[in-house]
């Protein structure tokens, strides 16, 4: 059921919520103290990816509001999570995707985004693609 998902990821997210955003920015004290980057050269990246949690936390609470309410005829999709004034993100632009890759993992060589094919799907479902 896609809304038990939804509220169950909503909940993991809530929970760990702290914990994710505590890591994130120890993990930018260490670049500060333990590398020859400068602050500006670091700061990007954290940013982006405690925005990028919070813009999937968002997502989240939008998809189990919308859970159910599609047809057959008019699935939900982009334009109903852009009404309730929520970014659209496919499944591999979420941040809950970066927490299931391994440890270690190269974090920035993953796409955020999809295919052409799944971006330009996704823009037609918004009305805004070819």
């Amino acid at each position: 059921d896609p809304a038990r998902i939804a509220v169950r990821r909503m909940e993991a997210m809530a929970k760990n919520g702290n914990q994710i955003e505590s890591r994130l920015w120890d993990a930018a004290d260490e670049l500060r103290a333990n590398s020859k980057l400068k602050a500006s050269e670091y700061s990007v990246p954290v940013l982006g990816l405690i925005f990028l949690r919070y813009a999937d936390h968002k997502f989240a609470r939008a998809e189990a509001e919308l859970a159910g309410q599609g047809t057959a005829r008019r699935p939900v999709g982009p334009v109903d999570y852009h009404a309730r004034g929520v970014m659209y993100m496919p499944p591999q632009a979420r941040f809950s995707r970066l927490l299931q890759l391994p440890e270690g993992e190269n974090v920035g060589k993953e796409p955020l985004t999809g295919s052409e094919d799944g971006d330009e799907e996704a823009g037609r479902e918004a009305g805004t693609g070819p």
